[in-house]
């Protein structure tokens, strides 16, 4: 589809996968360090989890909670909640993630969790996954920042912006605009094309494009795909559609796959990176 950079597209979706493979196990191999030397050093290892050192790296930390859910140590942001109860603590997206923590702790002595948290690198919340066993009545954890937005957020970030479309154009489409507001998630974001005129009315990332002629836009490589995008759902109310993007969190070329919704005078779409 892509005959320039299909080659370089293939090539640049297989690092990120092996980039998030890679800090997947170096997550796992921190953890197990973790493991070990708890195991040794009892609760003196909470000071040591707790310091810079070597449980600490640029992206990766430890933290630990007892059975019941207080904070013990971290060596990261959640660090402020040291000697705080934290089982009832919901992310940003409401999901009562320690609790789950807890729960698969005592069922099984260990697992992984998935949640949205601050990454203090580029201070956004993230998708983060976090591997945790438990050692007598402690839990140890360590956690990493996944690097896409999966195709599961990009249908309900979808799903939501149609749904605010249809109830009211206007404020969804201010909405959608917003820097940093409840449309944007990781490097998931929403766009919408009047119908009528063929311009941008709304671009979660690139706020210069909202009024342009969306006609004119190109992809990375050089093809003008809107007429394509908008021809998916001339006929029908959703459709989906792929080309060559710039990420703006890898700030790489990738192939991004985009879902399409016609709501009245519109198009609205949310796009994700395959990996």
């Amino acid at each position: 589809m892509f005959p320039k950079f299909a080659a370089a597209l293939l090539v640049s979706s297989a690092l990120l996968a092996q980039a998030a493979e890679d800090e997947a196990r170096q997550a796992q191999a921190l953890l197990a360090k973790a493991v070990a030397y708890y195991k040794d050093k009892q609760d003196l290892a909470l000071g040591a989890f707790s310091r810079q050192g070597e449980f600490l790296t640029p992206s990766l930390y430890v933290y630990v909670l007892d059975s019941k859910g207080t904070m013990l140590a971290s060596g990261g942001s959640s660090a402020a909640l040291i000697d705080r109860n934290v089982a009832d603590m919901k992310d940003a997206a409401g999901k009562p993630f320690f609790r789950e923590m807890l729960d698969v702790a005592k069922a099984k002595g260990g697992g992984s969790v998935e949640y949205r948290w601050l990454n203090r690198r580029d201070g956004k919340v993230e998708r983060k996954l976090t591997y945790f066993e438990q050692v007598k009545d402690r839990i140890i954890a360590v956690g990493y920042y996944l690097p896409h937005g999966s195709p599961e957020q990009a249908r309900a970030l979808l799903e939501r912006a149609a749904a605010a479309a249809k109830d009211d154009p206007a404020k969804a489409i201010a909405a959608f605009n917003e820097l940093n507001g409840s449309f944007s998630e990781d490097d998931l974001y929403v766009f919408a094309i009047g119908l009528d005129d063929k311009r941008f009315k709304a671009h979660g990332a690139i706020p210069r494009l909202v009024g342009s002629d969306a006609l004119a836009l190109r992809d990375a490589d050089g093809k003008p795909f809107i007429e394509a995008l908008l021809a998916r759902v001339k006929d029908k109310d959703q459709g989906e559609i792929d080309y060559a993007w710039r990420n703006t969190v890898t700030s790489k070329v990738e192939r991004k796959h985009t879902l399409l919704r016609k709501v009245g005078g519109l198009v609205v779409a949310v796009g994700y990176y395959p990996h």
